[in-house]
């Protein structure tokens, strides 16, 4: 059967393709919209974040013996607490100051970062097995379904709709929000707002371990794999609006798709599609998609 001219399983295995690469994208934007949302900085070292998730994951396995499920835990709680001594140590003394100031921070701590795993790893890449849980693939008919690739898909949006459920619809959430747009009010009620905060810059940064260690038997374990997703991410985060939670999950899911059609109707495009749309949805509404005005 074909579609256009292109056959079914051809354009399905791409779409898959899209949806895992879109899973991606709104676990790290959704991350990235915590941060901004709540703590007001651009956090530029996010995909460094990602890529120290999946190192973890490939050195538990490599020198510790650890499993994928194991590591799938353990990962984003190491990257979390090394967030939260970066966000002691470093971040809190810029909050009052211009978004500027935390990126070039943040940049500095990912050029930090890329270049000590870069100098005891090199930039060849480590492979990951998947697995043996997830491995194989599932015959559904009209495409061949890998297993792995389905796991991830199910996973990021459980977590990515999770954290969206906590932060809009429960009062730790509500907490969360009043900390960020009066402090010194939600202070009066005895809440530990400094604590509050670095908590949610710690829960940011193992958002993006866990894709990170999802990401690893995908692809290959590299150094550069957060630098090279990092800019379509923020274009992402761009798009659905900077801060909006939900935006991010559906904008990263969205485009994950549109990114998988591109490639296969017009492939020389589909590494720009996503900057194409960006423009144009700035043009036409500048908070994004779902961002306030």
């Amino acid at each position: 059967m074909e579609i256009l001219g292109i056959p079914l399983q051809a354009m399905m295995s791409q779409l898959l393709l899209g949806l895992v690469n879109g899973s991606f994208y709104a676990m790290l934007s959704l991350g990235l919209a915590v941060i901004f949302g709540l703590l007001n900085v651009i956090n530029f070292a996010h995909g460094a974040m990602y890529m120290m998730g999946a190192f973890l994951a490939w050195m538990g396995l490599e020198y510790l013996g650890l499993n994928y499920w194991m590591m799938l835990l353990l990962a984003p709680l190491v990257v979390g607490v090394i967030g939260i001594v970066i966000e002691r140590s470093m971040l809190r003394w810029l909050y009052r100051l211009d978004h500027l100031y935390g990126l070039l921070l943040t940049f500095g701590v990912t050029l930090m970062l890329e270049g000590v795993f870069r100098s005891v790893y090199g930039v060849s890449g480590q492979p990951y097995a998947v697995p043996e849980a997830l491995s194989g693939a599932t015959n559904l008919g009209f495409m061949i379904l890998p297993n792995y690739r389905a796991w991830v898909v199910v996973a990021s949006l459980l977590v990515c709709f999770l954290t969206w459920f906590v932060i809009e619809k429960t009062r730790l959430g509500a907490y969360l929000r009043a900390g960020t747009e009066n402090p010194k009010l939600v202070e009066a009620f005895g809440i530990n707002v400094p604590l509050m905060v670095t908590l949610t810059y710690g829960f940011g940064v193992a958002l993006a371990a866990f894709a990170g260690v999802l990401a690893a038997p995908v692809i290959q374990v590299s150094p550069l794999m957060g630098s090279n997703l990092i800019i379509t991410v923020f274009a992402v985060v761009v798009i659905g609006g900077m801060g909006s939670i939900l935006g991010s999950i559906l904008t990263g899911l969205g485009l994950g798709v549109i990114e998988g059609l591109t490639r296969v109707f017009y492939p020389e495009l589909s590494a720009t599609v996503v900057f194409i749309v960006m423009a144009i949805v700035l043009m036409l509404r500048p908070a994004g998609l779902f961002g306030k005005e």
